[in-house]
């Protein structure tokens, strides 16, 4: 990570802070070795890991007074991983995945800023079914689905990892691809339902996008 120019900030939850190393802009990139261009990440999506984006900020506000209990939990294509790292300062049982060969790296490096405990993580494939996660009762993740494509491999994957009683909470920016996924996901046996977040003040520009919830 030492050619990359990063940049540090602070996300504050009402008395908790949040601290993040993350990459400087979206026109950073670094791979020398080609590991991400094997795994088919091209040089233009490599940053996108890397930046908070503002569906991550609207899924860390609300799940921030989520009552998660002992509920295992899965953060599904967690990228600076905000959420995860918010669950983890209040102590739940938080697992964080992504495909990108970078993220576990930020991710141990913004648990170490946060002085807190590592998360449990694990590189995942949607179209594998090769991991070692198992099933969780909350899978949460935020700016999933990019192309048609990726609404049955991620509903696959929710499926292949949700409890017989589960809730999935996800982010949605209004890429177009909702509705199909509520469709997928409603054929798996959950129910579905759509809302806009409340309150946004803590973004620069108007959310466009939607909370989805799917219950089983």
């Amino acid at each position: 990570m030492t050619s990359l120019r990063l940049s540090y900030q602070t996300v504050e939850f009402g008395l908790i802070d949040i601290h993040l190393c993350t990459l400087r802009d979206k026109q950073e990139f670094s791979d020398p070795s080609g590991i991400a261009e094997k795994l088919g990440i091209s040089s233009a999506t490599w940053p996108l890991f890397g930046v908070v984006w503002p569906s991550s900020l609207v899924l860390a506000h609300h799940i921030d007074d989520y009552y998660t209990g002992n509920k295992r939990i899965l953060e599904i294509g967690c990228g600076m991983a905000l959420s995860s790292l918010l669950l983890n300062k209040r102590h739940a049982n938080i697992t964080a995945t992504d495909y990108h060969p970078e993220v576990g790296k930020f991710l141990l490096r913004n648990t170490e800023l946060n002085q807190d405990k590592p998360i449990s993580y694990e590189q995942a494939d949607w179209a594998s079914d090769k991991d070692h996660l198992g099933l969780f009762d909350l899978i949460i993740g935020s700016d999933l689905l990019y192309e048609d494509e990726h609404v049955d491999l991620l509903a696959n994957f929710i499926n292949a990892h949700a409890n017989v009683i589960c809730e999935v909470i996800l982010v949605d920016p209004g890429r177009g691809k909702k509705n199909k996924l509520s469709t997928k996901m409603i054929e798996l046996g959950f129910s579905s339902v759509h809302q806009k977040p409340l309150h946004t003040d803590y973004l620069p520009e108007v959310f466009k996008g939607h909370i989805l919830t799917f219950l089983r």
